[in-house]
C-alpha cells in the first residue's frame, strides 16, 4: 500500500511538468503537418485549407478566426483552444 502511496505521489509531482511540457502550437506558421500531429479534428484536407486560407488572407488576427476557414467550425476551435496560438514566442521568433 506505502508503496502504491508513493507512486501516485510521483504521479501528482509528474502532471504539471507534462501539462507544461505540451507545446502551443502558432496557427499562423504552422506546416500542414504539424496542424494535422498537433489539433484535434483537423486532418490532411483541413490542414491543408488552413495553409490556404492563410496565403490568400494573411495571418490569422485571433484563434477565433480559425472558424473562416472551409471546414472548420466553431466546435473545432474550441476543442483546440488551449493547443492554440496566433501570438509569436517572448523574444521573437
Amino acid at each position: 500500500m506505502k508503496r502504491l502511496r508513493n507512486l501516485f505521489a510521483v504521479w501528482l509531482l509528474c502532471m504539471p511538468l507534462a501539462a507544461m511540457s505540451e507545446a502551443v502550437l502558432n496557427i499562423n506558421t504552422a506546416d500542414s503537418d504539424a496542424l494535422v500531429e498537433d489539433l484535434v479534428g483537423v486532418g490532411p484536407q483541413k490542414a491543408m485549407a488552413i495553409v490556404r486560407y492563410r496565403q490568400q488572407h494573411g495571418p490569422f488576427k485571433q484563434v477565433d478566426d480559425l472558424a473562416l476557414v472551409d471546414g472548420i467550425g466553431a466546435k473545432t476551435v474550441e476543442q483546440n483552444r488551449t493547443r492554440m496560438t496566433v501570438a509569436e514566442p517572448k523574444g521573437g521568433k
